[in-house]
């Protein structure tokens, strides 16, 4: 590294994106600890166990769902050397095992979610912003499939979320921050190659710049 302070990379972009892709597309590019990722979505504040129809009406797409104050201490955290522990979250299902995250400090600090840029104090600490975006019918089917595989949940629920907390809160919470990333990645065809190419040449870029 050319200077003590670790690179922080904000990665941000709405649900069916494609983020967790190019996440891990881009992590893949370095070794493991030249890079550490800390997620939004471990810093939900737990809303308790749920019936399906309480899921489906409560608004996880908030600002206030997360809990901020706890975010950046985190980050600053690791921006000092320390390492964080963190429980990981899991989207309020009771069958699912706590599993405690070690997250170690490194050169490279990925700080991942969707209110990243609306977080102003969060926002600040970022030294490169890349925002990751699809149509919104790409981004809807993916949506689709991820809940129903991944969460069982059923079709009409996900289009209720869709509807009125997703789309509503991309609009609201990160599509104003867009145009003052540093880089826009366009994600609607599912084609792993190229999301590889581009996270290489990100990489290459950051390697020459910041590492020796």
């Amino acid at each position: 590294m050319n200077n003590k302070k670790p690179l922080i990379i904000g990665i941000a972009g709405g649900s069916g994106s494609g983020k967790t892709f190019f996440l891990n597309s881009f992590l893949h590019h370095f070794k493991h600890d030249e890079v550490t990722l800390l997620s939004q979505d471990d810093y939900y504040i737990p809303a308790g166990e749920m019936t399906q129809e309480e899921n489906k009406l409560y608004n996880f797409d908030l600002p206030s769902t997360i809990d901020e104050e706890q975010f950046l201490i985190d980050i600053k955290k690791l921006i000092k050397g320390d390492v964080v522990y963190k429980k990981e979250y899991n989207f309020n299902n009771p069958l699912a095992v706590v599993k405690i995250l070690e997250i170690n400090p490194a050169p490279i600090i990925i700080v991942e979610g969707l209110f990243i840029l609306h977080f102003k104090e969060i926002a600040d600490l970022l030294d490169l912003r890349i925002f990751i975006e699809a149509d919104e019918k790409v981004a809807l089917q993916r949506r689709i499939k991820r809940d129903g595989m991944e969460r069982g949940y059923p079709e009409e629920d996900v289009r209720y979320k869709w509807e009125n907390h997703v789309v509503p809160a991309y609009q609201d919470f990160l599509l104003p921050y867009r145009d003052a990333c540093h880089k826009i990645v366009v994600n609607n065809n599912d084609t792993p190659d190229d999301i590889i190419k581009i996270t290489e040449e990100i990489s290459l870029e950051l390697k020459q710049r910041y590492f020796n």
